[in-house]
């Protein structure tokens, strides 16, 4: 897909009509340790992935086989989820299937029921087309975006949400930009860009690492809500 104008056409060609209440998932990537992976995966699987599924609503994130991207896919598989989980990915950053290799280039996630490929060859690129994706299938229906750890690319990921009005869930205790977004949504002042997005006052804090339940009621809430 070349351009925004496509979008919709592009949605509809693979199944997914919207209409549909819809979590965007934001976070870390490479960047995430394989420890910090198997500390969070419980709340992907205890949390994220089933109250997703019972609200009957579509997951959206970064696609490939990293971070959060593959705890959510891994958790759908592991939950016998069934619910929509689309990727969208700059092109130019995916290793893809039957291509010639891409120099550091990622896998995507094999968990993924759906991929929206999109211009671009660096990570961020995809950023403002993740908000896109999200509100076209949104179509007048409840959206929420979850932010979980989270590094240089997630401030970007966050700036389109946050534009567009989406309300954001940052997951206390889940490590690095999560963690500062959470603090200054609760009064922390000594990260000028966490500031920043706080003060939107579309930022909500969820300690959920120790009850991932916590979390569950946060999404429960956005999605049966005005999102």
């Amino acid at each position: 897909m070349d351009g925004p104008g496509g979008l919709r056409a592009a949605l509809d060609e693979l199944g997914l009509a919207g209409a549909q209440p819809v979590l965007l998932l934001i976070g870390g990537a490479g960047g995430l340790s394989e420890r910090d992976q198997a500390r969070l995966r419980p709340l992907f699987e205890a949390s994220v992935a089933p109250v997703i599924d019972s609200l009957g609503a579509i997951a959206v994130d970064g696609g490939t086989d990293a971070g959060v991207m593959r705890l959510l896919g891994r958790a759908r598989a592991t939950t016998g989820g069934s619910f929509p989980l689309v990727g969208v990915v700059a092109r130019g950053t995916v290793q893809l299937p039957g291509e010639d290799p891409v120099p550091r280039a990622c896998p995507l996630e094999p968990n993924h029921t759906h991929f929206v490929l999109v211009p671009g060859r660096l990570w961020g690129d995809e950023s403002p087309w993740l908000d896109l994706v999200a509100s076209a299938l949104t179509v007048g229906r409840p959206s929420v975006a979850v932010l979980v750890n989270g590094g240089n690319t997630a401030w970007k990921d966050m700036e389109h949400s946050l534009g567009g009005g989406r309300s954001l869930i940052a997951v206390a205790g889940s490590g690095r930009v999560a963690d500062a977004v959470a603090a200054s949504a609760r009064g922390d002042t000594s990260d000028p860009r966490a500031v920043a997005v706080a003060a939107t006052g579309l930022v909500q804090a969820v300690e959920a690492t120790d009850d991932p339940r916590s979390l569950a009621t946060a999404i429960e809430q956005a999605l049966a809500g005005g999102g």
